[in-house]
This record gives C-alpha cells, structure tokens and sequence, in this order.
C-alpha cells in the first residue's frame, strides 16, 4: 500500500472510493472489502480526510491519498486525481456481489460508463442547471462511474468541479447531466444490476432475468443493527400510510 500527497501519472486498471469522516470511512471499507472478496485482482485506491484511520484496514487498499477541503461530495474534485488509466468509482455505500471487471472492457470503446438514476421522477431528479432536458436523457447515478482518464474526460471533470460548487445543487448529478449533455464524450449506459439502489429488484428479478453485480442500498451506511432496523420500521410505516390512504380514497 502507497500513501501520498498526489496521486502518481495514472496507470492500469482500478477502484476507487473516496470517504470522508469515520463513519464514511469504515463504509468504505466494508465496501472495499466485498470488492476484494469477490475481485480480488482489482486495485483499489481511497481518497480520504483522514489516511491514518484508513490505514487502519491493512492491505486491503493499494494506494490512499489526501482529500483537501473535505465536503459533502468530495468525490467531485477527486475523479480527476484517479491513479489508474480506467477507473471504476464506486460510492462508500455499496456492496459488491459478482465480478464487475467487464467494466473495464467496456472502457475499450467508451469514454465514461454509468447507470441512470433510478428514481427518474423526483423534483430533485429532474431538476434543471441552464438547460432544460427532455425525460429521455436522465441523470445517471453517480455511485458507480466507470471512466478513461484522457484529456477529454478530465476537461469535464473539471467543469464539473467548478459547475458544482457555483450551481448551488446539494446532488451532484443535476449540474453532470447538463455538461454530459453538452459533450462529446461517448457514454456507455451500464444495466441497472450494476447498480442496484433499492432492494426490491432483488426480489423481483429471476434468475434469468439479472445477475445482480453491484447494490447500492442506503442501509449499508449504518454500522449498528439497531440503526437499520430504525430506518427499516420508518420505510414500512411510510408505505403502509401510502397504502391506507390510497384504499381510502378509492
């Protein structure tokens, strides 16, 4: 494992996560570690606020670099620091169920490679930047992004750096679908196994249907039983008053 204050001229194929306090740095590394055990020949690197707590989890990152004015979506400013040639970035909150490594393959012939946002119909979803886009071009999630680090790409990124922070937007992925939008770059649409963010396609999908590679569930970013189950009593009471005041009405 290397440790640096700058990321090194990028090279190879790799992971990467970026976490930023305790409680998102051991998300990481839970999520790193579904990684390793299921793509145990793909690096991984971690940008981080706090590289001494990260360092923590022995050989399980190759490389961990500085975050500098750590926010709320750091993320934004590290893609462009990338130390390989073909990224994959996953967000702290995700578990890695099946090999992922065609990705790669897949940033042979394109330049960026992600899955659109799933809940494509919230005010926050569809909201607009300068631009007003047809529903036919929605945002994509950006908990998984699959990129080639060139001179195009990172040209976007850094728009995108300097987009985010004057639009104003707490969700990073209103100010990229615009420039997205506006480029040339070529962008593969990954299947939504790749990114699954709620855990009922699970229970929906057949086997011939899916092969669920990546999930992407908000209870992966608690740490305590008790915590999840909480959040899993609120999203139950919340659909059965859904579903009492829809048999109401009717």
């Amino acid at each position: 494992m290397t440790s640096s204050t700058s990321a090194e001229r990028p090279s190879g194929d790799g992971v990467m996560f970026v976490a930023t306090g305790t409680k998102f740095i051991l998300c990481a590394i839970n999520a790193a570690r579904s990684l390793h055990n299921t793509n145990p020949s793909i690096p991984i690197a971690l940008f981080t606020d706090d590289v001494a707590e990260a360092q923590k989890a022995e050989g399980l990152f190759t490389t961990i670099l500085p975050v500098g004015d750590a926010h709320h979506r750091s993320k934004v400013d590290c893609m462009i620091r990338s130390p390989f040639s073909r990224t994959v970035f996953l967000d702290a909150d995700i578990r890695v169920r099946a090999d992922i490594s065609d990705i790669f393959q897949v940033l042979e012939r394109h330049d960026m490679a992600m899955a659109h946002a799933h809940a494509r119909n919230r005010p926050q979803t569809k909201a607009s930047w300068q631009t007003d886009l047809p529903d036919a071009f929605p945002q994509f999630n950006t908990g998984v992004l699959a990129y080639r680090q060139t001179p195009e790409v990172q040209d976007l990124f850094s728009r995108w750096q300097a987009a985010y922070r004057s639009a104003g937007f707490r969700k990073d992925q209103v100010t990229l679908r615009e420039l997205l939008w506006h480029s040339d770059l070529r962008i593969a649409t990954l299947p939504p196994e790749y990114n699954i963010r709620y855990p009922k396609y699970l229970w929906l999908w057949s086997r011939r249907e899916a092969r669920p590679r990546i999930c992407h569930f908000r209870r992966y970013a608690f740490h305590r039983r008790r915590d999840w189950v909480r959040d899993l009593m609120s999203r139950l009471r919340q659909t059965l008053t859904k579903s009492l005041i829809g048999a109401l009405r009717r």
